[in-house]
């Protein structure tokens, strides 16, 4: 599977672990950056790529990662059709894929050890989207919404 991944200066020694790592589990890994460490960077730079990625190619996922997750996961769900998830344990990571068919997961490196976010990560692109009729109809709800700006 393609995996796009993209961080700021907090999550950047996670993102070249799970690079690694996922790149050994036979994932296509596409890095968005950065690509050298910088304390002042910031995170919408690298992770509004890396969900514009995924949402362009349909079958691929992202994982963006910073200090909390939560910015990360805010700029990502700032791209159209993205549905960016913070993860922040093992049921998070499966059902933002089972029930919400999220493409991009968010993880907090300060969160976590790397081992943990790497079962994390491992868990969310291993998971498939049901397919529930209940959760596909939210999920074009929100998509209406994106296309409309009309809640209903």
């Amino acid at each position: 599977m393609r995996v796009h991944i993209g961080t700021d200066h907090a999550g950047f020694e996670l993102k070249t672990y799970l690079v690694t790592a996922l790149t050994a589990d036979g994932h296509d890994v596409v890095d968005h950056g950065p690509h050298a460490y910088d304390a002042e960077d910031d995170y919408p730079v690298y992770c509004i790529p890396a969900a514009a990625a995924a949402v362009a190619e349909p079958g691929s996922l992202a994982v963006v990662v910073g200090g909390s997750g939560n910015g990360e996961q805010i700029a990502a769900n700032k791209v159209v059709g993205t549905r960016a998830a913070l993860a922040y344990d093992l049921d998070t990571a499966t059902l933002a894929r089972q029930h919400n068919d999220a493409n991009v997961i968010s993880i907090g490196a300060r969160m976590h050890t790397e081992e943990e976010a790497l079962t994390l990560v491992r868990a969310f692109l291993a998971t498939p989207f049901s397919g529930e009729a209940r959760h596909a109809r939210r999920i074009a709800l929100l998509a209406d919404y994106e296309r409309d700006r009309a809640a209903g």
